[in-house]
């Protein structure tokens, strides 16, 4: 990467090392890390900021690349992440993946929920616990619009968390305050250098694709009367993720209050002493810690309605309504969410 660094891409190269470098500083040496390394622009770059840095830090270093098999070039980018990976000195890992439950789904989100599984499936494989991931801030920017468009709430503004866990691996993402405008340059540059082409995907442009529509028609208007506007979402996405925080200790010291037991069930009397808004807020924060799905809006203004008139009816009224893969219960005044059986 010297040779790619030099002149203006230097500072670029600086700029996009330093949030990767104090990420990465506290892991001790041995650990092992792996990119996801689509081959496009970003990851390319993540990929050659994160190998000298991993070199320097006595930490392994692997690339995962999911083969969709939805492209014709799907093949080609393979390859190109591997021969990336020989010029980097790391061993790059394919997965190929079966992209199905597209009819229940969407492309989008099947897609996305088999590159997550294949992922895990690879950091299983190679011992790894953390993979780097190259979203930026103009990917940032664009969840909260999306998420903003679909009527989310606090939670979900906060966006892409910079630390997550899923499936008990760790996702990290160094590169959320950076614009993609600073990304780009060093990748065509590397690319130049190692003489392997960036993967370029045509799915990032088609606006048939939420995502792609959003980029492609509504983002040049933004951009031409809110230049900052990926600035400015990406902070709120900031701004969220703090008050998201608050809100789940909140939630978590409204829970154990609710006579809270082993099983998980609550007091329904308890419950029925918070405001309003608070017992909305806590039924939700105990449904995501019981591993449940999240209702819309009007299931869960049902589940709450049926539960207050429970309480009014008397202390040996039953309730039973099911919610996806499980029943919420109440019997003898107390709420348990129970597997559909």
């Amino acid at each position: 990467m010297q040779a790619a660094a030099r002149g203006s891409s230097a500072s670029a190269a600086n700029a996009l090392t330093e949030p990767l470098r104090v990420m990465l500083a506290g892991l001790p040496p041995g650990t092992r890390i792996a990119v996801g390394l689509s081959g496009g622009p970003d990851s390319f770059a993540l990929a050659c900021c994160a190998a000298p840095l991993a070199q320097g830090l006595g930490l392994a270093l692997h690339g995962f690349h999911v083969h969709h098999g939805l492209l014709a070039q799907a093949d080609a980018w393979a390859a190109q992440a591997r021969a990336l990976g020989v010029h980097l000195g790391c061993p790059v890992h394919v997965a190929r993946v079966d992209v199905t439950g597209v009819a229940a789904l969407g492309m989008e989100a099947a897609a996305r929920e088999a590159r997550y599984a294949a992922l895990a499936d690879l950091a299983s494989t190679h011992g790894v616990g953390i993979i780097l991931l190259a979203h930026h801030q103009d990917d940032q920017a664009e969840t909260v619009l999306l998420r903003l468009l679909r009527g989310t709430g606090p939670e979900g503004l906060a966006a892409m968390a910079r630390q997550s866990e899923r499936g008990g691996l760790a996702y990290w993402r160094p590169w959320l305050d950076v614009p993609r405008s600073r990304i780009v340059p060093l990748a065509q540059a590397c690319a130049e250098q190692y003489g392997v082409p960036l993967a370029d995907d045509p799915s990032n442009l088609d606006p048939r694709y939420t995502r792609a529509a959003l980029r492609v028609q509504l983002a040049p208007v933004l951009d031409e009367r809110w230049r900052g506007w990926r600035s400015i979402l990406a902070r709120h996405a900031r701004l969220a993720a703090q008050q998201a925080e608050i809100l789940a200790e909140v939630a978590h010291a409204d829970l154990q209050a609710l006579e809270l037991a082993e099983d998980g069930s609550f007091a329904l009397a308890r419950w029925r002493e918070l405001s309003t808004a608070r017992q909305a807020h806590v039924f939700r924060y105990w449904l995501q810690t019981r591993g449940a799905m999240m209702p819309t809006e009007a299931r869960l203004n049902d589940m709450l309605r049926q539960l207050r008139q429970l309480h009014a009816l008397g202390h040996d009224r039953k309730m039973s309504v099911r919610h996806g893969e499980w029943v919420v219960s109440c019997v003898r005044g107390r709420v348990r969410l129970l597997p559909h059986e």
